[in-house]
């Protein structure tokens, strides 16, 4: 429980918190319509916090108190349920000038009670009903507490009890106790004279062969035939615990009614059992072997709650120190494991892949590959995801993104030939070389392309003269304008050495230029990475910044 928590257990519903000691918090709930109680929920993280609250369960299975209605014990729920007891405050009682002999008893009985388990009357919150002392709730007693720690705080307890008159209990009609007496002694002798008769004169039966039968099933037809039965233990094995192994007389002997058969039962020491936590499943099976003891029903739960690894054991039943017979079961929790860190993805369908990117990052997850699907939907829209919206993966996971990009659509109508453009002249710098020009101009690269991609023809050793106007040809502009605000495509070279201590997670690589931003390379463990060299000479268009990504999350950038 929590302490957003409204429901306890799904069955309790919290009204208000009464009090917090220690790992307990007492709350008011309510358990039904119109009813309320009160549930003391344990806060079990440790081995040593269930083993209290194991004693403290124990503790209230001896004294039975009028208060308590329900105790859970199970990974991830220990508490009990409390129930109003009517009565007044033992506080009260103690300061009446006239108490009670029952009930001064009483109490000093139920202090004793709690004593034997480690616990004080000042631990109770303890309610006289009558002459009936009651105990309405039970607090866990301080570990460590000694026994003459309890001692004192029950002496200061009962010491108000001293101090006032005691109405001692009457016995009314003492006077006719002579008439039972009477009575008993008129029976006494005439059950005496029949017992003498038989005494005197006893039949004789045979003793029944009961060896090898459960001892009270042996009893009852001895007893039926007249006999008396008296048990000794012993020890046998392959015999059932609390069978006969023997009978004196033996079966078949002619004995008098009334005779006395011994019945040997088969009962060996009682055995301690081992303490198993945090075992594996193997080295306890061997200390219950080694305990003369088997191992039982073997149940799997998470272990992400009390911390436990796979494959050891989180509780055990009957807890450590119960007595059992040789050869008795013991069950056993096991831990099933810790569940590392998960994260999901929510339906990107119809996201743009850019945001769609954003939320795999955020989410702890990695872009590793993009496939482009013709559609219809808008240009670089998600079309289907993996993995599948809200399934849990671990972290750092890879995300297949599938986006649409425009489909082929052939022209209506052909669009026949089309005008050539006038031939270019370039114009040279006076005492320049043309051929030198075309190597090392702006805008040139070294197949002799210009930067906006195009071919040219090759330079004429005259420039002929340009025609003085085309037919049908108007001049267009545009072209020009584009060339001057998109960037030219250019190829740039990327290093990047990787620290040999780098960090553990999936790493990738992407480029950042004036097309927006694309991966180079897909996700690759650190294991891979650490001490490496990335090094590449990727085509860019305009500035380029090269992002390194661990887990989604940015690490390292690299500006060419």
């Amino acid at each position: 429980m929590t302490g957003q928590a409204a429901v306890i257990d799904g069955k309790y519903q919290v009204v208000r918190e009464l009090a917090r000691e220690g790992h307990v918090t007492l709350s008011e709930v309510r358990a039904g319509e119109g009813v309320t109680r009160r549930v003391a929920w344990f806060n079990v993280n440790s081995p040593a916090s269930r083993q209290g609250f194991y004693a403290y369960r124990a503790a209230l299975r001896a004294i039975a108190p009028a208060g308590l209605t329900d105790v859970v014990a199970r990974p991830g729920a220990y508490y009990a349920v409390w129930q109003p007891v009517t009565g007044l405050p033992l506080a009260e009682v103690a300061a009446q000038p006239i108490q009670q002999e029952e009930t001064i008893q009483a109490v000093h009985a139920l202090a004793a009670r709690l004593a034997e388990h480690g616990y004080a009357l000042p631990d109770a919150d303890v309610v006289v009903d009558g002459h009936d002392v009651r105990v309405a709730y039970l607090r866990p007693a301080p570990e460590g507490r000694s026994p003459e720690e309890v001692a004192r705080l029950n002496a200061a307890a009962l010491a108000p009890f001293t101090r006032g008159r005691v109405k001692r209990r009457r016995q009314p009609g003492a006077w006719l106790t002579f008439v039972p007496g009477l009575l008993f002694l008129g029976g006494a002798v005439y059950l005496g004279m029949q017992a003498l008769q038989i005494y005197l004169n006893p039949p004789v039966h045979e003793v029944l062969a009961v060896t090898g039968q459960p001892a009270p099933q042996a009893a009852q037809r001895l007893t039926a035939a007249g006999f008396q039965v008296e048990y000794a233990k012993g020890e046998a094995a392959g015999v059932p615990i609390g069978a006969v192994i023997r009978q004196d007389p033996a079966a078949g002997t002619s004995l008098p009614v009334g005779r006395l058969v011994t019945l040997t039962v088969n009962s060996p020491p009682s055995l301690s059992v081992p303490k198993l936590e945090e075992l594996t499943l193997d080295q306890a099976r061997a200390a219950l072997r080694d305990s003369a003891l088997t191992l039982g029903k073997v149940l799997r739960v998470d272990g992400s709650l009390t911390k436990t690894p796979e494959g050891r054991v989180i509780a055990q039943m009957p807890e450590a120190g119960a007595d059992l017979q040789r050869g008795q079961p013991v069950q056993l929790l096991v831990s099933s494991g810790v569940r590392g860190r998960e994260t999901w993805l929510a339906n990107l369908t119809g996201m743009s892949y850019q945001a769609a990117r954003k939320n795999a990052q955020v989410a702890g997850l990695v872009v590793t590959r993009v496939i482009q699907q013709p559609s219809d939907a808008p240009e670089n829209t998600v079309l289907d995801q993996t993995p599948a919206p809200y399934v849990r993966v671990p972290v750092g996971s890879p995300v297949t993104l599938t986006v649409a990009v425009a489909r082929y659509a052939p022209p209506s109508q052909p669009a026949g030939s089309l005008p050539l453009p006038p031939p270019s002249t370039p114009s040279l710098p006076s005492g320049s070389d043309p051929n030198s020009s075309l190597l090392g101009g702006t805008g040139q690269n070294a197949t002799g392309q210009e930067g906006t991609g195009e071919l040219l023809p090759e330079q004429p050793a005259t420039v002929p003269a340009a025609p003085e106007s085309v037919p049908g040809q108007t001049s267009d502009t545009s072209g020009a304008g584009v060339s001057a605000t998109v960037p030219a495509a250019r190829s740039v070279h990327f290093r990047y050495a990787f620290p040999a201590d780098l960090p553990a997670g999936t790493y990738t690589i992407s480029v950042q230029d004036a097309d927006g931003e694309r991966e180079i390379q897909g996700a690759t463990d650190s294991t891979q990475l650490a001490g490496a060299v990335a090094e590449g000479d990727p085509v860019v268009r305009g500035d380029a910044t090269f992002i390194i990504r661990r887990n989604g999350e940015e690490y390292a950038t690299v500006k060419p």
